[in-house]
């Protein structure tokens, strides 16, 4: 038996690499110069992004910090329970004046969970106002420039994603968004769609705590070496033209905080607007999702079983997910949460991954899928993402218009990469 589990995990390994080979593949379909391929560029993006993985995941040290990252998110649950009971009461946390009889009813989405945005927001600005993210921002910046060879302003940007958000991180290099050329362009809005902001990242470690406490560790890791990926991404589908000489840029601070508390008051602002934004969607695409099941119920069944839009992404990401790493049997579920992803956004599929029964996926496939999952690219950010770098460069605005829904196919493959390089290294 343990024979043929070993030949069934060497099985999954190759079917991980040959899924890193068509990412790669899948983005050169799209490119505007297939005969500049960057080979080299390639070569050395997937050993990053393994090197990364392996030295983040098996390091002991490396792996005793993200595991210990679990205390982290008790610590931030508990200061946000303490200001959500304040303010809502029962709702937020706070002990209900009546008795309980099903303590699981109770949990609010809405008073209970989302306002960790709002909190972490405020803290993030907090620590970047102090030195201590732009620290690790800057060291990325620097690393990703000598590996990848990218001018300073894409690596800049691209850096801060691990952290930042799609309109949060170009604000860094403000003056130069209008002097990066076209390729350039494509790797920062890119870079936007495959990580995720640090203040969103503690929610999604406490939807899925309850099937992984040290989940907020591989949501790090996923936003760091999918930087990377988009970088890669992008340069296969849009190959900067030869003789160009990268954009280069300062390590600049364009936030202009004027002290720490105005840090952390325009931090939960800027929560607020996001809280506020994610409840937006979650009530709209969740129903607009009911709508299309509802009139697909009218449908014939199809293969014993009523037409939904979940059945129908699956379907479509079913192929995807294989290649990543899940095996047949269970990517189809797998194919649907990354449709849900791609349809709606990233928070609505943990969530559905977080009610899955126990033993849907098997520990390998859950982790393929959390990495795959981590990401901004969705259609709701289309219009984030516009809305955002045109009010930063207005003349750049019909490049941008032209470059996000390649973006998003960019860094919809750059997260299925990184899944598919967890699946490659994962040992358990």
């Amino acid at each position: 038996m343990e024979h043929l589990a070993a030949i069934g995990d060497l099985g999954l390994r190759a079917q991980s690499a040959i899924g890193l080979v068509a990412f790669i593949f899948t983005a050169w379909l799209f490119s505007t110069a297939r005969a500049r391929f960057p080979f080299f560029l390639a070569a050395t993006t997937v050993a990053a992004q393994i090197a990364i993985a392996l030295l983040l995941l098996y390091l002991p040290p490396a792996r005793e910090a993200l595991a210990s990252l679990q205390v982290v998110v008790r610590a931030l649950q508990a200061a946000t329970e303490a200001g959500t009971s304040f303010v809502f009461g029962h709702l937020g946390g706070a002990e209900p004046p009546f008795e309980v009889t099903d303590p699981s009813a109770m949990f609010n989405f809405a008073f209970g969970a989302l306002p960790l945005v709002i909190f972490f927001s405020g803290l993030s600005a907090l620590l970047w106002h102090w030195g201590i993210l732009k620290l690790f921002v800057r060291a990325l910046a620097l690393l990703l420039q000598r590996v990848f060879q990218v001018g300073g302003a894409v690596a800049l940007s691209s850096a801060a994603n691990t952290f930042l958000g799609q309109t949060e991180s170009p604000l860094l290099i403000r003056p130069y968004l209008s002097k990066v050329s076209r390729p350039e362009l494509f790797i920062i809005i890119t870079g936007g769609f495959a990580t995720v902001a640090g203040s969103v990242m503690a929610v999604y470690a406490t939807i899925l705590a309850e099937v992984d406490p040290s989940v907020l560790g591989h949501i790090i890791v996923a936003s760091i070496i999918s930087v990377p990926a988009a970088i890669l991404m992008a340069q296969v589908m849009m190959p900067e033209e030869k003789g160009v000489q990268p954009t280069s840029a300062a390590a600049a601070d364009d936030f202009g905080y004027a002290s720490s508390m105005d840090a952390f008051m325009r931090g939960v602002t800027d929560g607020l607007g996001l809280y506020l934004n994610i409840i937006a969607s979650l009530i709209a695409f969740t129903a607009f999702a009911a709508l299309i099941n509802i009139m697909l119920g009218a449908a014939p069944d199809v293969a014993g079983a009523p037409l939904s839009l979940e059945r129908i992404l699956g379907w479509i990401f079913m192929p995807f997910m294989w290649l990543a790493g899940v095996p047949w049997s269970e990517a189809f579920q797998a194919g649907s949460l990354m449709g849900v992803k791609t349809a709606v956004n990233e928070l609505v599929a943990y969530v559905e991954l977080a009610r899955l029964p126990a033993g849907t996926f098997s520990e390998r496939s859950f982790l393929v899928v959390v990495y795959s999952l981590c990401g901004f690219a969705n259609f709701a950010s289309l219009g984030i993402v516009i809305g955002g770098l045109t009010a930063l460069a207005p003349d750049r605005r019909q490049d941008v218009i032209a470059l996000a829904p390649r973006a998003l196919v960019a860094g919809t493959l750059s997260t299925l990469m990184t899944g598919a390089v967890i699946g490659l290294v994962w040992t358990g």
